[in-house]
């Protein structure tokens, strides 16, 4: 394809998903769901437009922005890129979005080229991107810098070491069935309290945080940025406060999602050091994702892990008795949270590759 005809503009961001300009960002969300379902056959992994438009909207914590490309009028792809907004932030998140029927013909190089020079103007020195894979043997199998877990190739991944990306490490995707037997949850988290000891409680809460837990929950959050198997990546230490909290409950629930929070405080302490949530969107049938959860370095070794995505998980299904499936990524070096997984009921349905270069 001679790239001259290839057209590649902002992507509006509009004031509601039914404005004028709207067109576009709702075209995003359907290409985010169809390149999850092309690549791996499962596009509820993906948020849709209404999810994500609030945080396309709010710049205050991460800075969103993206482009389209276009052949005459069709689009054959978009590429987004996320800017965290600390100070000492160095990276650019990149997430590419070329169907399968335009691969091979230069829309992805053209994107990829776009967003280096993008992320140099925003002052960064890195980009990072992931890649899906399916859970399968291939002829050619690929392995992290970390060393840990593998995947196949596929032509994105090709055309990242072309352009000399590195490829850093593999996250696990893992599904829960909802609708199996709860014994095993319950087993765990009743031997996993047993276990802790009286030193910790669990506390449990919708969003939005109350008031008197959000600068607990701040502080966790925070570690979630340095204290989560991040292999070689560039992350950045995220800054949190309460005020930081609201902000991100209100992006989260803004199109009617639903989040579950349940952590664990360290009563001689009062700090929080573990957690887990759960977020569903607003239709209660679709499929749950699990966002963040964390237990603290210095609080290892106490299961507080398995005590709080069991007690989320259980409280879940009495919540969202509709969903019927719980979605997590995990890095494959996390052997302590994939071992937690396994032993409750998650089963690998995918892969992510991360990668970075700098540039």
């Amino acid at each position: 394809m001679n790239t001259s005809t290839l057209t590649i503009t902002p992507l509006a961001v509009p004031r509601a998903l039914d404005a004028e300009d709207a067109a576009d960002f709702r075209a995003y969300g359907e290409l985010n769901r169809q390149i999850c379902e092309e690549m791996v056959g499962l596009p509820d992994i993906a948020p849709d437009a209404a999810q994500m438009l609030a945080s396309w909207q709010d710049p205050s914590d991460t800075l969103q922005t993206g482009f389209v490309a276009r052949l005459g009028t069709e689009i054959v792809g978009m590429i987004t890129l996320s800017y965290a907004q600390e100070a000492d932030a160095n990276a650019a998140e990149a997430d590419l979005l070329v169907p399968e029927k335009h691969w091979g013909r230069g829309v992805e190089d053209a994107l990829l080229s776009l967003a280096e020079s993008e992320a140099r103007a925003h002052g960064r020195s890195l980009v990072q991107t992931w890649t899906l894979h399916r859970p399968m043997e291939s002829d050619r199998m690929i392995t992290p810098r970390t060393g840990w877990g593998r995947i196949p190739a596929i032509p994105l991944s090709d055309a990242l070491v072309a352009r000399g990306y590195e490829f850093e490490q593999v996250e696990r995707n893992s599904e829960l069935d909802l609708r199996s037997d709860p014994a095993p949850l319950l087993a765990a988290l009743e031997s996993a309290k047993t276990a802790a000891g009286d030193d910790y409680r669990v506390l449990q809460w919708m969003a939005p945080t109350p008031p008197e837990f959000r600068d607990g929950y701040a502080a966790i959050l925070a570690r979630l940025s340095t204290d989560a198997p991040s292999g070689d990546m560039d992350f950045v230490a995220e800054e949190w406060d309460a005020e930081r909290v609201v902000r991100r409950e209100r992006r989260l629930t803004g199109a009617g999602q639903a989040l579950s929070i349940v952590a664990v405080q360290h009563v001689p302490s009062g700090d929080m050091v573990a957690y887990n949530e759960l977020l569903v969107g607003a239709d209660r049938a679709g499929v749950t994702h699990q966002l963040g959860t964390l237990v603290s370095r210095e609080h290892r070794g106490h299961r507080l892990g398995t005590i709080v995505k069991c007690a989320n998980l259980l409280r879940w299904r009495e919540l969202m008795p509709l969903t019927p499936t719980v979605s997590t990524f995990n890095a494959e070096e996390n052997r302590p949270m994939l071992s937690i997984n396994e032993a409750i009921g998650f089963a690998p349905v995918s892969y992510a590759g991360a990668w970075q270069k700098r540039i």
